[in-house]
């Protein structure tokens, strides 16, 4: 196990996607954040705080289950998977949304989101952040922002704590 980015280089990861976030915005629009569970909602939630003190008016946060969407539930053997509630109480209809998730592989999760996304509305805009993005994609999805690039091997994966999840703040690589 190599830890790879430690609670400061998060911080400062955080901080950066702000930066790439508002500079990407067209002009007197404010973002809505969606949280892919269960770290991206956590990320989501830390993202609007920092975005909060750049916009007067609220910035809107909610969560996404991908559960039903995933391409890989019949994979899964005899699990039952776990299916919790999607949280989203605004209207994406229109809106310039940010998907939040901790960490961008393959590109499957992204497009179970998207096709979740779609089901509940017609956003004007939907851009992809992500703390860390290990390459080996599968599918053509990319992060419009992220926080670190990490060159994994396949055989490799890449851990995000986050302390409100799990006790302790770190990245690390297995």
């Amino acid at each position: 196990m190599q830890v790879v980015c430690d609670e400061i280089q998060i911080g400062q990861m955080l901080a950066d996607l702000v930066e790439q976030i508002v500079e990407d915005l067209p002009a007197g629009v404010s973002p809505a954040l969606v949280g892919i569970r269960s770290r991206g909602e956590t990320l989501a939630e830390r993202l609007r705080e920092r975005l909060q003190t750049r916009f007067s008016e609220p910035i809107d946060c909610g969560t996404l289950d991908i559960t039903l969407y995933r391409d890989d539930l019949n994979r899964m053997g005899y699990q039952q998977p776990v299916v919790r509630a999607t949280e989203i109480d605004f209207a994406i209809d229109d809106r310039f949304l940010v998907l939040v998730d901790d960490v961008l592989n393959t590109g499957r999760s992204v497009r179970a989101a998207l096709d979740a996304l779609i089901d509940l509305g017609r956003p004007r805009a939907i851009r992809l952040a992500v703390l860390i993005d290990r390459g080996q994609r599968e599918l053509p999805i990319r992060a419009d922002y992220a926080g670190r690039r990490i060159d994994a091997l396949p055989t490799e994966r890449v851990h995000v704590y986050l302390r409100e999840v799990d006790s302790r703040e770190e990245v690390v690589l297995e």
